[in-house]
């Protein structure tokens, strides 16, 4: 956790064959496999097309993105250059990670403006906010002002034809003056949220107590599963802890449209990681 909140404050954010296990249900889950690109966040920026190649022969329909700025772009790629590779690679961008602490420190609009523009020269529907400073978040004030800011951007990204979503990790459901991040943004804001389900079940969270409590707004997932042995570290998707057969099993309930996997850290070689959890994915979880 500590790696990836740095590398955002950095970066202005602040096997073999398919696998034979149980189905989930009978009835296919709609919903699109994608990979959270910071997964591959060492590799993407030495050979990007080269990457994104490989994420589609991985299986991946979808990628989210992250770490965009109007200089560099994605990895060096223009928003449009990006794009164009992503068709070329049969894939598709349906949210982006954008840093966003001048809204929260001061209201202005440069960052989402500028992700919202990307968003557009991209194809993607969401805006996603992929993490809040702690300076942000001392107090059940502090919280009630992030909500109001949060829906300013709503309807600013909503007047481009694009969404706010929000993503997790485990300070959202930290106990401030009786109430939580993460139940100031359900209950106060109408912005889809993304669930890292990894954070959520690492905070003693139950994702289906928050599907029941807000159906339909938990558009999208992070399907990152926990190392049975060292929980503070990620695993392939289905070698870990996590029962995502019993979390997707209310996916209707959830809204759930889009999966994309996320590792943070690897104990075997990054792109058969991706591969394994791919395939586990979309041949167990959402066959």
């Amino acid at each position: 956790m500590t790696t990836r909140r740095a590398f955002l404050t950095q970066a202005g954010l602040f096997a073999t064959g398919a696998l034979l296990l149980p189905k989930l249900t009978s009835a296919k889950i709609d919903g699109k496999v994608g990979l959270q690109l910071y997964s591959l966040r060492e590799q993407l920026p030495k050979d990007p097309k080269g990457v994104i190649a490989k994420i589609a022969e991985a299986g991946y329909k979808e990628v989210e993105t992250y770490g965009y700025s109007k200089e560099h772009g994605f990895f060096g790629l223009s928003a449009k250059e990006f794009s164009n590779v992503l068709k070329a690679n049969g894939l598709s961008t349906p949210s982006g990670h954008y840093g966003m602490d001048m809204l929260f420190a001061d209201g202005k609009f440069g960052e989402l403006d500028e992700a919202i523009e990307a968003a557009q020269l991209t194809g993607q529907q969401y805006v996603t906010i992929p993490y809040l400073n702690e300076k942000f978040r001392k107090t059940a004030a502090d919280l009630k002002a992030v909500a109001a800011k949060v829906n300013l951007a709503a309807e600013r990204a909503k007047r481009a034809g694009l969404k706010i979503a929000y993503h997790n990790h485990d300070f959202e459901f930290t106990n401030i003056e009786g109430t939580s991040l993460y139940e100031v943004l359900a209950k106060e804001t109408t912005i889809a949220l993304e669930m890292d389900l990894y954070w959520a079940v690492r905070s003693n969270q139950d994702p289906i107590q928050w599907f029941e409590k807000y159906p339909g707004r938990f558009h999208m997932v992070h399907v990152k599963d926990m190392d049975k042995g060292q929980p503070e570290l990620n695993t392939e998707v289905g070698k870990g802890s996590i029962d995502f057969k019993k979390i997707f099993a209310k996916a209707k309930l959830a809204g759930i449209k889009h999966y994309s996997v996320e590792q943070e850290n690897f104990k075997i070689d990054p792109y058969e990681s991706i591969n394994e959890s791919s395939r586990y994915l979309r041949n167990v979880l959402l066959a």
